[in-house]
Order: C-alpha cells, then structure tokens, then sequence
C-alpha cells in the first residue's frame, strides 16, 4: 500500500525546546578588531533562535513540530515569531512573558562568516519548573531536540522528561548535568563545540575531527555528528566512522546554517533514515541555507530544489 511522505511525518512528532530570538544583523566587509570601529550596513530584524530555527527548519522539511519555549511582548516578538506561525509549529506551549525577546546581534563578513552575541532575554525562564508544566509535547513525541540556548536545568529535566528518541546541539556549550547529556543520540557538534564538550567531561578537546568524534564516542554517546561546515560531517555510530560530504555553494551568509543541518536531521530521522542518510540529506539543506541572506529566511521546504 502506498503511503505518502507527508503521511509518514504527520505520524511522527518531535518537540523543540529552546530559545526563540530577534537576529540583528549587520553585514560588514570584515570582522572589527578590538577597539576598532567599522562601517557597516543591514541593521535588519529578524527570525532566529537555534530553538526556533531548528524547529522552522524541520517543519519546513514536513516534519509535525511542537515548541516549548518563552517570549517577550515586545516589538521584537512579532517578527521573532513570524516563521514558527507560518510553518506551522503547534505554539501552544510558547509562554508570553513581561520579559525582553532573546536577542542575537550578528555580524556577517563578506565571505558570510559570521560571529554572534545572544542576549538570552525571555529564553532565561525556560528552567526546570517551566518545562515540567509544559510536559505533554515532550513526552508525547518520538523525538526531542535541545540546545544550550536555555537553563542547564530546563535542559535535564526535558530529558528526563523525554520518552522518546533525544537529539542534542549543545550550542552554546553550557555546563551541563553529565547523565543527561550522554543521552544525546546523536550528539551534533561542530568542531569547537566538540571540544568544548570532550573538556567538559574531563577529557582532551585536542585533535583532528575524527579523534574528536572518536573520543565523544568512547565518552559513552550512542552515536556523533560533528558538522564541518563547507567540508560536510562526520558521522560516528557503532564502530564506524562515516564522511558525509557537502555540496559547494558559494556561501552568502552562514547564519543558522548549523540549524538547518539538525531540523533536517531530525527530519529524517523521523521518515525512517539511519544516521548517515540523515545526515547526508542535512548537508544539502545546510548547503542551501548559506545562499540566502538570514536564518529561517534562508530555509528550503519540500518544493526546493537542493544542491547536490
């Protein structure tokens, strides 16, 4: 019997919790030294958030999304929220709040690197109790994805809340409860993060990527994705360890890019791919999402026709 895509993912659920934020971005020829003032142009607002960009990004790709997460009642929340309405994220555990909208001031190079300073803003009030009274997306899905933009507490009680499969970018790396985060199947990390995370959990975050994943493995992960930006992944399962390639793009602005690489991920891990053909179909969604200007502005959806 024929079953579509499209039915497979209604099917499957995953719930983001995570931060939602106003990207402000500004686009110069260079990265500023200290103490030095360059100009500049841009100064837009935007969408963003790793939370909400993962979760646009999943969405986008056909997957049924859930949020629990915090904003403001400020100007920046409209515009904050704008992708999270229209791909259709079930909303109904975003709490309003009398706090700031998260902020991310973003400066983007002409090669499209880009550096970022987050303001955590409302994302600050997702701690232990408030994801405890937003329970039932979380233990309802087959999948929940985490990042580090929210209390390290609100981070270890959602996997202690989740019944189902539990995807972690811990990005920003925060300190976390140890047992929680070696749950993550997979761990997605770029390189400085994996370091980070190796050094939090008292080991070298020295070497080259595939002694990085390696030894995130030998930490006791069931499985690693270490994302290299233009250079693909590595994927590190089992006893294996597996290059994924990425298609070469000429890149416009990285922003989010990361993002788009795990809502796709968790995409296709709920259609059914094994880790490697999830992560192969990421890269490609990455690959596209640095040829747009922003974040979730620069998301495909089913229609897009990605590189290869």
């Amino acid at each position: 019997m024929f079953v579509s895509l499209a039915c497979i993912l209604v099917c499957m659920s995953m719930c983001v919790v995570g931060s939602i934020n106003a990207d402000l971005v500004v686009h110069t020829a260079r990265h500023p030294q200290p103490g030095e003032t360059l100009m500049g142009r841009g100064g837009t607002i935007s969408a963003g958030g790793k939370g909400a960009n993962q979760a646009v990004a999943a969405a986008r790709l056909g997957a049924q999304v859930s949020f629990v997460g915090a904003m403001g009642r400020d100007a920046y929340a409209t515009p904050a929220m704008h992708y999270l309405q229209a791909s259709g994220v079930d909303l109904t555990h975003v709490e309003a709040s009398e706090e700031v909208t998260g902020l991310a001031v973003i400066t983007v190079d002409e090669q499209g690197e880009n550096t970022i300073i987050v303001v955590p803003g409302a994302n600050a009030l997702v701690d232990a109790p408030f994801v405890a009274s937003h329970s039932s997306p979380i233990t309802e899905s087959e999948l929940v994805l985490l990042q580090g933009e929210i209390p390290a507490d609100g981070f270890a009680k959602a996997i202690e809340l989740a019944k189902g499969r539990v995807v972690v970018n811990l990005a920003p790396v925060i300190e976390v409860d140890k047992d929680a985060l070696l749950r993550a199947d997979p761990l997605l990390a770029n390189e400085h993060e994996a370091g980070l995370i190796l050094e939090q959990l008292g080991l070298s975050g020295e070497g080259a990527p595939a002694q990085l994943a390696q030894r995130l493995r030998e930490a006791g992960f069931a499985s690693v994705v270490l994302t290299l930006g233009a250079k693909g992944a590595l994927v590190a399962e089992g006893t294996s360890l597996v290059a994924v390639p990425s298609p070469q793009v000429t890149a416009v602005d990285t922003t989010g890019a990361g993002d788009a690489f795990a809502g796709a991920l968790c995409a296709r891990l709920l259609l059914g791919d094994d880790l490697v053909e999830a992560a192969t179909y990421a890269a490609r969604v990455g690959a596209f999402a640095v040829t747009g200007e922003g974040a979730q502005a620069s998301y495909p959806d089913l229609t897009s026709e990605l590189p290869s």
